[in-house]
C-alpha cells in the first residue's frame, strides 16, 4: 500500500505541476500581446450644449453674411456679430468633449413683403433669429447645472438685447 500511495501522490503532484505550468504559460501569452486586444472605452456622449453652440455659430455666420451684403449696417450688425463670436468661444471652452469645428451652413433670410427694402428684410430675419436664439438660450439656462447657468443666462440676455437693437 505504501508504494501505491507514493505513486498516487507523485501523479497528483506531477499533474498539478503540469496544470500550473500550462496556466502560467497561457497567462504569459496574453501578457505579451498574444491574447485578445483590450476593448477601448466608448466615446463620451456629446455635450448638452452642442445645439446651442451650433445655433450661436449659425447666428454669427448670419450676421457676417448680412454685414457683407449691407456694409452700411455695420454700426448695428458688428456688436452682435462680435458677441456671438465671443459666446461661441466661451461655450467651446466649457464644453466636454471639445466640440468639433463649426459647420459651414449659413441660414438664409426669409423674403418678406415687397414693400420693404433688402436691408429691412435682413434686419427682420436677424431679429427673428435672435428671438428664436433667446428662447433656446433661456431653455438651456433653465436646465443647466449651476456652473454653466451664468454664461447661458448672459447669452440669453444678449440675444434679447440684440433683437431689440434690430427693431
Amino acid at each position: 500500500m505504501g508504494s501505491t500511495r507514493d505513486l498516487t501522490r507523485r501523479r497528483v503532484l506531477a499533474g498539478s505541476a503540469t496544470l500550473a505550468g500550462a496556466a502560467v504559460a497561457s497567462g504569459a501569452c496574453s501578457l505579451f500581446g498574444d491574447g485578445d486586444p483590450p476593448v477601448p472605452p466608448p466615446p463620451p456622449p456629446p455635450d448638452a450644449l452642442e445645439p446651442l453652440l451650433a445655433e450661436t455659430r449659425a447666428l454669427a455666420a448670419l450676421y457676417q453674411a448680412a454685414l457683407t451684403a449691407h456694409p452700411n449696417l455695420a454700426d448695428r450688425l458688428t456688436p452682435p456679430l462680435e458677441a456671438h463670436t465671443a459666446h461661441a468661444a466661451a461655450l467651446t471652452e466649457i464644453m466636454s468633449p471639445t466640440p468639433s469645428a463649426p459647420a459651414s451652413t449659413v441660414a438664409s433670410a426669409a423674403p418678406t413683403a415687397a414693400t420693404t427694402s433688402p436691408a429691412q428684410e435682413t434686419l427682420a430675419a436677424l431679429r427673428a433669429a435672435e428671438q428664436t436664439g433667446r428662447e433656446t438660450a433661456a431653455t438651456a439656462c433653465a436646465t443647466a447645472p449651476p456652473e454653466r447657468a451664468a454664461l447661458l443666462g448672459s447669452i440669453a440676455a444678449a440675444r434679447a438685447t440684440h433683437a431689440e437693437v434690430l427693431s
